[in-house]
């Protein structure tokens, strides 16, 4: 309540000003326990992202998502176009955990994973807090006039913020290509490479601009999984809420005075460590990122004036309510349920995906063909699809019947990540024939490692008595 009306907050962003400008959200530094667990897992996540690109397994790239080619590599695997079942079906399942995991945890996933939270709030704002100083220093600095002081500060803040961008641009980019096709790029003649470079100083200027300019807007007016927040959280999500029971009414902390209202000292530390620029006292709003800094600016306070922490904590508007906590609802079991048997179906088919998939179809109207020897053939279409790095030899053969397999063309040989289609003749002794439709078992391997085998029928004219 800044601004003299309880209700203030909902006429306007906490970034727009009275006069409908930029407010720029200068926030103090924050610290604590959960600020704490938050650097740990973002160093983490920061050394996944810039560390996963230079693994490989037997040559290739451990990880690559390369949206222009459609080639990905999950986990030293390959997934092309062919896989594309299998990316909507694990798109539909990311889809359905979000939407799972907002309504029981809210925007929980914002504040701890985040790529934008992660670069904002541990990289970024700590080179504002290294060169500008605290936040009252920096909004001191960008207030005053241009002095060489001031010059040597800002230049400095964006030099640096350039280069990490520069740094996360190629990081990104070596995730679509690769890093020795980065690597490549990076070390030839400019013009070598036209477009690597523009791609490379795109990713740049990108991040750049979001970090330097747009920063905390990126949550607050962009991010559509801010925006669903409106329709999916409920009063039993756990989000980071105030206990208004507990807290209210609120006042000034003063000494030698009964003191006859809440435990909330009306401090606004809870509002000034905020990315967003909010107050987290006025209920849950679509700017809170769920980063924090208020309960640990907050239990800091309560610390001080001998009272519980958790005046700001974890919780739902439902279990404040109630002085209860989480509780299973419908909602949530059905949504479990839905993701359970979607997670299911995706393990069973990416355990029983194989290599290569043979596919052996008899050839549309062709009938048998009976030959001079004596034998009996049937014309078959065949399509091989190898997911492999490598090119694949593939041999056919009979399984426990007479007979022989002749390929119409080539010798089936397919190049990595490719397809191949031919005809093949399969010839049996009519004496082998066991009626108009006999079984047939084939045999599909690749050198000495048996791939499947394939059952089919086989037509003739069957046996004479």
């Amino acid at each position: 309540m800044r601004d003299g009306h309880p209700d203030s907050y909902r006429d306007r962003l906490g970034i727009v000003d009275t006069e409908g400008g930029r407010r720029w959200i200068y926030p103090r530094k924050p610290s604590g326990r959960y600020y704490q667990m938050r650097t740990a897992l973002s160093c983490v996540l920061l050394a996944l992202l810039f560390g996963i690109p230079f693994l490989t397994v037997d040559g290739h790239p451990f990880m690559l998502l390369n949206v222009l080619e459609r080639n990905f590599i999950l986990f030293g695997i390959a997934f092309g176009p062919h896989d594309f079942y299998l990316f909507v079906l694990t798109f539909i399942t990311l889809i359905v955990f979000l939407i799972l995991f907002t309504v029981v945890f809210g925007r929980l996933f914002c504040g701890w994973v985040c790529p934008q939270t992660v670069f904002m709030e541990m990289v970024f704002r700590r080179i504002d807090y290294w060169i500008e100083g605290d936040h009252r220093s920096q909004r001191r600095l960008r207030e005053s006039p241009w002095t060489p002081q001031k010059a040597v500060r800002k230049g400095a803040r964006y030099l640096l913020y350039f280069f990490i961008s520069f740094l996360i641009g190629n990081t990104a980019l070596a995730w679509v290509i690769g890093i020795d096709q980065l690597r490549t790029i990076v070390t030839d003649p400019l013009v070598s490479h036209p477009g690597g470079l523009a791609a490379m100083l795109a990713f740049s200027a990108l991040f750049y601009w979001i970090f330097i300019w747009f920063r905390e807007q990126a949550c607050i007016l962009v991010c559509p999984y801010g925006r669903l927040q409106g329709v999916l959280l409920d009063r039993n999500s756990i989000v980071i809420a105030y206990d208004y029971l507990r807290g209210e009414p609120r006042g000034k902390l003063r000494r030698k005075e009964t003191r006859s209202h809440g435990d909330c000292i009306d401090c606004e530390l809870c509002v000034d460590v905020c990315p967003t620029g909010i107050d987290i006292r006025n209920g849950t709003q679509l700017e809170c990122v769920n980063c924090t800094a208020c309960i640990d600016a907050c239990d800091t306070v309560m610390e001080k004036v001998s009272k519980p922490r958790g005046l700001i904590r974890y919780a739902s508007a439902e279990g404040i309510a109630r002085g209860s906590g989480f509780r299973w609802t419908a909602r949530v079991v059905s949504y479990t349920v839905v993701l359970v048997l979607l997670l299911v179906i995706l393990t069973l088919l990416l355990l029983n995906r194989t290599e290569i998939d043979v596919t052996v179809l008899r050839t549309p109207g062709m009938f048998f063909q009976e030959q001079s020897d004596g034998r009996v053939s049937n014309v078959y279409d065949v399509k091989i699809l190898n997911k492999t790095f490598s090119p694949a030899a593939v041999t056919l053969d009979l399984v426990g019947a007479e007979g022989e397999i002749k390929v119409i063309g080539a010798p089936l040989t397919i190049p990595s990540q490719g397809v191949r289609e031919e005809k093949i003749l399969i010839l049996v002794p009519r004496a082998a024939l066991t009626g108009i439709s006999t079984p047939l078992t084939i045999r599909v391997s690749r050198g000495d490692h048996e791939i499947e085998t394939i059952r089919t029928t086989f037509l003739g004219p069957g046996r004479q008595e």
